[in-house]
């Protein structure tokens, strides 16, 4: 695993939801992605470009049942990247103590 390090490509809610899903499989087909972080088409096209733009996933299109279907898949960068990034997230999230609800606060 490389380095933690925040990634502010991979940050973005639609684009970390989809390197989630591309993290558990070699690659996923478009629908089932735009289905499972509900977004348009057109939103969905614009957060794998920015992906695909930083060499972190490659996008592959095939005819299947007389239509064209797009499948992503993580590039070995792509998979170093999101797992430094979570791996940021998750001691920056270390650093956090928690506090009781309400101490501070007087009323």
């Amino acid at each position: 695993m490389s380095v933690p390090q925040f990634d502010a490509v991979i940050h973005a809610p639609g684009r970390l939801q989809i390197c989630a899903i591309l993290s558990a499989a070699e690659e996923a087909e478009f629908a089932t992605i735009r289905e499972a972080i509900a977004v348009s088409d057109s939103v969905l096209s614009k957060h794998l470009k920015q992906l695909e733009d930083a060499g972190y996933i490659k996008l592959r299109k095939q005819a299947a049942a007389g239509r064209q279907r797009t499948w992503a898949a993580f590039t070995p960068q792509g998979r170093r990247a999101f797992a430094a990034h979570v791996a940021e997230l998750t001691r920056l999230a270390g650093m956090v103590e928690p506090t009781r609800l309400g101490e501070g606060f007087s009323g």
